[in-house]
């Protein structure tokens, strides 16, 4: 099978990948706009989700990554006040759990998000996470 391959399109001419569609999407109802997101993170994310799942994510990994990203810009006032409690307690699990890994999908995700200068300081601070 052949591997997808993600675009941002060109000069308006042709348009964004269905993957970086999806992305969008899933970064709106995690109440993250993906104007706030760069686009070469964007396009990071859905290398790295090609890379865990070459043929296709499965149901849910779109709006499981766009938490977790939601989450590391937001921080957890402001993502928990648009997401509500459990989906804020499931990310913060997920947090704990790549820290304690070191190098997984999710370690991957907060990784890009501490390196692109789009993490939350508090997020940051209540972690200890430092970029070396």
């Amino acid at each position: 099978m052949a591997k997808r391959r993600s675009s941002l399109g060109f000069l308006g001419m042709f348009g964004r990948s269905g993957d970086l569609r999806q992305l969008d999407d899933a970064l709106r109802a995690a109440d993250l706009h993906p104007a706030l997101v760069p686009e070469g993170v964007k396009l990071t994310i859905v290398n790295l989700m090609n890379d865990r799942w070459p043929n296709e994510p499965p149901a849910g990994a779109y709006q499981s990554v766009a938490q977790l990203c939601g989450y590391c810009v937001a921080g957890r006032q402001v993502f928990e006040q648009a997401n509500g409690r459990e989906p804020t307690l499931e990310v913060e699990r997920r947090i704990e759990a790549a820290l304690e890994a070191g190098d997984s999908f999710d370690a991957q995700i907060v990784l890009m998000t501490l390196h692109a200068k789009l993490i939350n300081a508090e997020v940051v601070e209540h972690y200890g996470l430092t970029a070396e």
